[in-house]
């Protein structure tokens, strides 16, 4: 249903992580596994639901209000935290924290470090992670051996087991899997919770998971779709991941999307459509029905390794240096979600990533970028003096552009930025006896639309400037500005010849204007 060739559908770390948290918020597992079960499943299906919502009604948008920065603090952030929890498979560890955030862990860690750890565990998960890492590091020097890294899980899980087979090493206290039911999982449909209290709690979680799981999936879809130089439809995407998540759920699967490991494995492969999520769906299926009594003997501290060498990968060092170097806000964003998931918990980061993002568009929209124009030496072409040293401020003329559209949010701040700009030139002015300012001209090629409250700003820095005997002029209105201008009467009251194309335009007209004081 979806338009991306090479996406990869199944169960993710990130997601897997979320919804496990949220999950084990409301129900304790060990407790009452038939509930939390039956709110996973719940879980699914309303997640599924919003991703089906967002995309039927194209508000596909919404998700971008996760910036590039915050989801790679959060990934960064979720990569530490699932880390942090295989410590128990890894060191063998029976009684164990069911909290995320690292004091918690490490506590929980350090605490059974006398009496809890098992070191024949330890040599089993350290051993395979070693392996792991090698084999990842060896696919990602030689792409022609990106084999090695997509086949070492495999090997690690094939060997391990029959090492314990053979030593007995369960006997010896390393924990092992030890039977998976076989066969394909009844259907949930009649699982799922359309009412009672865990309703609420099931569509709070489905909604938050969801949009994690779009998030990644529409993320990674873009990535290849670039790679291959191709266009993906999100609002397709969602609706057929959604779909995927619905029918899931109702089937004993809780929230699956893309995944970014199996993807490139199916890009290296040069697999070109998404019949290869039919033959990985079939294969899924031969093992549960022919193989799963063959993983009875997999040690938990071999699977603990797996997730370990997989979600380092999440963590982008590079990308967070880069972020650093070109945007300080972002970096805050990024740091703010990493820290929120690592010292808290992971909606906890999310939540951080969101807010900042959403200060960030605020503080924008409210605060946008204003500039002093001056001339470049013999031309007639007029831009920022900060950005261009050499440009020269024109005689008894301010030039102002205004770099975004006037609202409400913004109106005051421009009016009074630009007053703020007069006052500070002509005091500059006077302390070197040079002419007054006679005319202000206002750049408006950035500005792509005014409001009401725009317009009443710019008749009261027009009221201002007449108090000061300056003459506001405009240069370059767009048609939306400029038909909301004649529509108000402003046009007609600063003058249709105040209104010019270019800002040398107005320059040409105003210079030869220009009385002496």
């Amino acid at each position: 249903m979806g338009s991306s060739r090479d996406i990869a559908i199944g169960p993710v770390a990130v997601v897997s992580l979320l919804l496990a948290t949220l999950l084990q918020d409301e129900i304790d597992p060990s407790k009452d596994p038939v509930n939390y079960l039956r709110l996973a499943f719940t879980a699914t299906f309303f997640a599924g639901i919003t991703q089906v919502t967002l995309g039927f009604f194209r508000l596909g948008f919404l998700i971008d209000f996760l910036s590039h920065a915050a989801i790679v603090g959060f990934m960064a952030g979720a990569a530490i935290t699932i880390a942090l929890q295989q410590l128990k498979g890894l060191l063998g560890i029976t009684h164990f924290t069911k909290k995320t955030d690292i004091v918690s862990v490490m506590r929980s860690v350090l605490t059974t470090a006398h009496h809890g750890w098992n070191w024949q565990t330890i040599v089993i998960g350290l051993s395979f992670l070693v392996f792991l890492l090698l084999a990842k590091h060896i696919g990602k020097k030689n792409k022609k051996l990106f084999w090695v890294a997509a086949i070492a899980p495999l090997i690690s899980v094939i060997l391990s087991t029959l090492l314990v087979h053979v030593t007995h090493a369960e006997k010896h206290g390393v924990k092992i899997v030890r039977e998976i039911k076989r066969g394909v999982n009844p259907s949930s449909l009649n699982e799922i919770f359309f009412s009672g209290e865990h309703l609420g709690k099931g569509f709070r979680i489905g909604v938050v998971a969801g949009m994690i799981a779009l998030t990644e999936a529409i993320a990674i879809g873009r990535t290849f779709a670039a790679m291959k130089d191709y266009q993906i439809d999100g609002n397709k995407e969602m609706v057929a991941l959604g779909t995927m998540n619905v029918v899931g759920s109702m089937t004993s699967c809780y929230v699956a999307t893309g995944s970014f490991s199996r993807s490139a494995v199916n890009f290296m492969a040069g697999c070109n459509t998404a019949v290869s999520n039919i033959v990985m769906s079939l294969v899924v299926l031969l093992t549960l029905e022919l193989i799963t009594p063959l993983f009875k003997y997999t040690p938990n501290a071999i699977l603990s390794s797996i997730v370990i060498s997989a979600v380092i990968g999440l963590i982008d060092i590079e990308a967070v240096i880069l972020i650093w170097k070109i945007d300080k806000f972002d970096f805050v964003a990024c740091m703010g979600a990493f820290f929120g998931v690592v010292f808290s918990s992971v909606e906890i980061g999310l939540l951080i990533a969101v807010s900042i993002s959403f200060a960030k568009i605020l503080l924008q929209v409210t605060r946008p970028r204003t500039a002093i124009l001056g001339k470049l030496p013999r031309t007639t072409v007029y831009r920022n003096i900060q950005q261009y040293p050499e440009a020269s401020k024109v005689q008894g003329i301010l030039i102002v552009r205004v770099d975004s559209a006037i609202y409400f949010s913004n109106s005051n701040y421009i009016k009074e930025r630009i007053l703020r700009w007069l006052t500070d030139e002509e005091e500059r002015l006077k302390e070197n006896n040079l002419p007054r300012i006679q005319f202000l001209i206002v750049e408006m090629s950035p500005v792509t639309d005014i409001d009401t409250s725009g317009i009443h700003a710019f008749k009261e820095l027009h009221r201002s400037l007449q108090k000061r005997n300056v003459q506001l002029v405009l240069a370059n209105p767009g048609p939306v500005v400029m038909d909301k201008l004649h529509a108000s009467g402003f046009a007609e009251m600063i003058g249709e010849d105040n209104i010019f194309l270019t800002v040398a335009d107005a320059v040409h007209t105003c210079a030869p204007k220009m009385v002496e004081v």
